[in-house]
Parts: C-alpha cells; sequence; structure tokens
C-alpha cells in the first residue's frame, strides 16, 4: 500500500515521500541528471542537494555516476539523507553481467547500497539481470528494486515469475507521450514512480 507523509518546516510541506512495498520510504520529487553532461554534473548535483533535493535519479547509461558519487561525498549532506536512484543498462543484463555492473555502480557513486536500482528497458535478458538484482537486494547492497519504462505486459510478466516483484516501475510521464500503465499501483503489488518525479 502507497502511503504518503509531508514533512513539514515552519508549517509548509517541504517533501512528500512514498512507501514501496517493501516499507522504503522514498521522495517523490527527485533530480535526475539524464543528459547532464560530465563536466557539469557534480556541480548540478551539489547545486540540487543545496537547495534541498534529497532524491538523485542517474543510470549507468548517462555516463555520470561517477560525478554523482562525488557530489554526494562532497556536499556534507550524510548518504542516510539521500535516496539514490541508478539503473542498469541493457548490455548489462543477464545475471552475471548485472551482478559486475551494480558492483561497478556502487564504486563509481562511493556507496555501500543503492535505495533503488532499476532495469533501464525491458529488452535482453532481463529475466537473468532480475534474478541477480533479487540476490543483491537480499544482500543488503540494494534497498529497494524495480523496473523503468517497462509496458504493461512486460511489467505483468516479470512481476508474475519474479521471486520478489519490482517495487517501481519508473515511466516517462509528459504532455506529449507517457508509457501506458499497467495495473500495480495503490497496492495491488507494487508501486508506480512517474518519470516527471525524477525531473528537474
Amino acid at each position: 500500500m502507497s502511503i504518503i507523509l509531508n514533512i513539514k518546516m515552519n508549517g509548509s510541506t517541504i517533501m512528500q515521500y512514498i512507501t514501496l512495498s517493501n516499507g522504503v520510504k522514498m521522495p517523490q520529487l527527485g533530480y535526475g541528471v539524464y543528459q547532464v553532461s560530465q563536466e557539469e554534473c557534480e556541480r548540478c548535483v551539489l547545486d540540487a542537494l543545496e537547495v534541498g533535493y534529497r532524491h538523485l535519479d542517474t543510470a549507468q547509461s548517462y555516463f555520470n555516476e561517477e560525478q554523482v558519487g562525488s557530489a554526494i561525498k562532497k556536499s556534507g549532506v550524510s548518504r542516510e539523507e539521500i535516496f539514490l536512484t541508478t539503473k542498469v543498462w541493457v548490455e548489462h543484463y543477464g545475471y552475471d553481467e548485472c551482478r559486475k555492473s551494480v558492483e561497478q555502480s556502487l564504486q563509481k557513486l562511493q556507496t555501500d547500497y543503492i535505495d533503488l536500482m532499476l532495469l533501464h528497458q525491458p529488452f535482453s535478458d532481463y529475466y537473468g539481470a532480475w534474478r541477480a538484482l533479487e540476490e543483491l537486494y537480499k544482500e543488503g547492497k540494494l534497498r529497494a528494486i524495480g523496473v523503468s519504462n517497462f509496458y504493461p505486459d512486460r511489467l505483468v510478466d516479470i512481476a508474475s515469475f519474479a521471486e520478489i516483484r519490482p517495487m517501481v516501475n519508473q515511466v516517462e510521464t509528459h504532455p506529449h507521450g507517457a508509457l501506458p500503465m499497467a495495473p500495480f499501483e495503490n497496492g495491488k503489488g507494487g508501486t508506480r514512480k512517474s518519470g516527471l518525479a525524477a525531473k528537474a
């Protein structure tokens, strides 16, 4: 079941959270670094953290995980206050490759755990990659696992056969187009995450 929590400061709401199916609380508003260059990324993330963002969204395919990790270290904000999302790219799918790529993301991000790890697209061997995410979740290296850009049929497929259901399906949502949503929200097996929430 999804629960929205409001954090209040001086009487005004500064951040809303959603509780994922495993109890992890995720800020609804985040700062995404898609198409932010390596040269600009560290500064942009530092600025975002300074103005109050606590959810950062990156991906292996954005090629800026190292800069995000460096900004987190330099920010002075404790790691526990930051909700960090990244995504496994399709060239790293399959069980072994996925595990290896997650370990590399942990190193690049300079952290012992990732708050939310997503499979970026529903292509290639995403079944093997999902099994790797399930094990890394059980090991405590990932606090939550999910998918990104999965159409309803692919989401239903993976949710039906996985040991651990996806906790998030991050989809792009804007006035010029959006992916159709699968029936996995409002306590029916998971939570959706709008791509709009991850954009700054």
